[in-house]
């Protein structure tokens, strides 16, 4: 019995890779940008955690200790954000200011210069409406009889980032974290 020769596929590895390979490509690029993009995650929620500690232990007692000021959105922008945001444009930075009377917290909105890069700082405020950057602070409220009493509660700083990424290929995406710490110096 004599094995015949089979005719030559040509052609067929080519036609097959034309199929393969850009669908291999886009699967590989999509690990790369999924990969990239829990970067970009995990450098936004560094930020904001050490923004917000940053802010914690730069508070009333702080500065009355140091003889220095506490803690203001320049400094937390300038010593926790700009240090940890590499390969983000933090340049220019600008704020604006809101105070929620009803919740009792004042915050402060910064924005860098080409908009890719936001942070809010939240804290309470003290009676005249300023920054309480105390540890604790007394309020008044209601016991189960109706009766008044001073109640201590802790001050916090709040501390919100959002990096708009431009991914390039898949258009932009908003990465936001918010860390909330006790000011407890």
């Amino acid at each position: 019995m004599m094995l015949r020769r089979q005719k030559a596929r040509s052609g067929t590895v080519l036609a097959e890779a034309a199929l393969i390979y850009p669908v291999l490509f886009l699967l590989i690029l999509g690990v790369i940008l999924l990969g990239i993009s829990v970067f970009r995650y995990q450098q936004v929620s560094h930020i904001s955690r050490e923004a917000s500690r940053w802010a914690s232990v730069h508070g009333a007692t702080y500065a009355k200790e140091n003889n220095t000021t506490a803690a203001s959105p320049q400094d937390i922008c300038d010593k926790a954000i700009t240090p940890f945001a590499s390969g983000m444009s933090t340049q220019g930075m600008t704020y604006t200011t809101s105070t929620n009377t009803t919740a009792g917290t004042i915050t402060y909105t910064g924005v860098s210069a080409d908009g890719r890069v936001t942070f809010a700082v939240t804290w309470n405020t003290d009676a005249q409406g300023n920054p309480d950057k105390r540890p604790t602070r007394v309020v008044t409220q209601l016991d189960a009889t109706g009766q008044k009493e001073d109640v201590a509660q802790y001050n916090t700083v709040k501390v919100t980032v959002t990096y708009t990424w431009n991914t390039g290929l898949f258009g932009v995406i908003p990465v936001s974290s918010t860390s909330v710490n006790t000011i407890f110096y």
